[in-house]
């Protein structure tokens, strides 16, 4: 599987951009998968619900099935958040898997930047931003990608993983 990630402050428009390449690549004829750090507790479940009672009973795995989708919630309990790299070991084959967020991993990404929000820039810091996407004018040693050109960062991202 090939692995291209995206990073950036909040708001920055990380899960728009991706939002709006996953039906391109997927016209393409390639399979995509996506994995989302997310940097505090979220919750699939809602109170109440079967699964809610009982992964509150103390379940460490609930498995949600149905005819159109499955899920499976992991209840970390006392133990470490997993790497990117275990939880890629866990999906199923694919021919591109998005990164969004997972900021210092060691996979390629676009960092998404928006002036505007006043945050300074990730790439300085970070060896594995290879461009930045933003939308307004700016200088770095990296390629720039306008965030509004979507075919172009399709383009890019495609070569960058040896399959354009």
């Amino acid at each position: 599987m090939k692995v291209f990630g995206f990073a950036g402050y909040s708001n920055s428009g990380k899960t728009t951009l991706i939002e709006m390449l996953i039906p391109r690549f997927v016209a393409q004829g390639l399979r995509v998968s996506l994995v989302k750090h997310a940097h505090h507790g979220f919750d699939l479940d809602r109170p109440g619900k079967d699964s809610y009672r009982h992964r509150e009973a103390g379940a460490t795995e609930v498995f949600l099935v149905s005819s159109q989708r499955w899920v499976l919630m992991h209840e970390l309990r006392d133990e470490e958040e997993p790497t990117l790299e275990h939880q890629l070991s866990l999906m199923a084959p694919c021919d591109l898997v998005l990164v969004e967020g997972f900021k210092y991993t060691a996979i390629p990404k676009i960092e998404v930047h928006r002036p505007a929000n006043g945050k300074a820039l990730l790439y300085p810091e970070n060896p594995n931003i290879i461009a930045l996407a933003t939308d307004a004018p700016l200088q770095a040693p990296l390629p720039v990608l306008d965030l509004n050109d979507i075919p172009g960062i399709v383009d890019f991202v495609l070569a960058q993983v040896g399959l354009a």
